[in-house]
């Protein structure tokens, strides 16, 4: 595949213009020759502006409003013209041979939907971020290597997701997966797309060599702030409901009962429990708006493999 034209570069924007000259500087000395999309969810601080008249080079799609990063970046994968498309968060600060990295690894697996990139926490660089997203039957996903030393995770994997904040995907899958579920608003979107490749038949893998720096929360705010805690209860409640069939669901569900039950204590002790409650709620009355994954007797192997992979996940989480 001729590598100069077969990716494009996607960054959502919102409000993010302290973020935008680190991000866009960095990724710029490697992808001259590609297309850069950024996609500005109605800002106010003037940073749609301010890429306009910094980088003309750089194709910027505007919303009148803040419509969530799902919306975002389905309409920079809709812009793009080209079969691999890298999603990447404004807060971010590529390393050298970050997208030759990326579309190497999903030229090499044919079977591949998406590869994630080894992310680095900006501020405290010898640690990990993020080394590809797992998920498990207690209905909680996690960031695989989180705090860990940056020197671990150096081999090339399979996950169950790639985070959609430095991550490649495969265009054409999407074609039969569907987009990003805009329902979701933002948080947990990258798993249930990741889920709903897994249940195709697809793999999501983990690139170490693809690096990538990350301020993180670069646009809530915080790690646990109000907006972040409902939405991620409320979509968690959706993930589970829209992928999981209902056998499946009835088999996990003491486990998913304890897992909720677990955050909502710790929630409690973060003084948050009735935005955990709100959140939760919310989220059954998203599953009666939404509709599931249809399910197919075809797809009963990848069921299985996944069941399987989310009971394994329980030990590396609670390890």
């Amino acid at each position: 595949m001729n590598k100069d034209n077969c990716v494009s570069v996607v960054i959502p924007n919102y409000n993010g213009m302290k973020y935008m000259e680190t991000c866009l500087e960095a990724l710029l000395k490697q992808v001259e020759a590609w297309q850069v999309i950024v996609v500005d969810n109605g800002s106010t601080d003037g940073s749609r502006e301010w890429v306009l008249q910094q980088y003309p080079q750089i194709r910027l799609v505007g919303l009148k409003k803040n419509y969530g990063f799902c919306r975002a970046v389905n309409e920079g994968l809709r812009a793009a013209q080209t079969p691999y498309v890298i999603l990447l968060n404004n807060d971010t600060r590529v390393c050298p041979g970050f997208v030759k990295a990326l579309v190497g690894a999903l030229d090499r697996n044919p079977k591949a939907f998406s590869v994630a990139a080894k992310m680095l926490q900006y501020h405290r660089p010898d640690r990990i971020d993020d080394a590809g997203n797992l998920y498990c039957a207690l209905g909680w996903a996690f960031a695989r290597g989180k705090d860990k030393p940056s020197t671990l995770y150096g081999k090339p994997e399979e996950i169950f997701a790639a985070c959609a904040g430095a991550a490649i995907y495969r265009k054409s899958v999407l074609k039969q997966i569907g987009d990003f579920d805009e329902a979701h608003f933002a948080y947990l979107e990258d798993i249930d797309l990741g889920y709903r490749a897994r249940i195709f038949g697809w793999r999501n893998l983990y690139e170490p060599t693809a690096q990538v720096y990350h301020v993180g929360s670069g646009t809530s705010g915080s790690r646990y702030n109000a907006f972040k805690v409902f939405h991620s209860t409320r979509n968690n409640v959706y993930l589970i409901y829209k992928n999981m069939p209902w056998p499946q669901i009835i088999l996990n569900f003491p486990l998913l009962l304890a897992g909720f039950g677990i955050k909502y204590i710790f929630f409690i002790r973060k003084k948050m429990g009735k935005i955990y409650r709100k959140g939760f709620l919310a989220g059954f009355a998203l599953c009666k708006r939404e509709a599931k994954v249809r399910f197919s007797w075809k797809n009963f192997p990848c069921y299985s493999k996944i069941q399987i992979e989310l009971w394994k996940n329980l030990g590396k989480r609670l390890g």
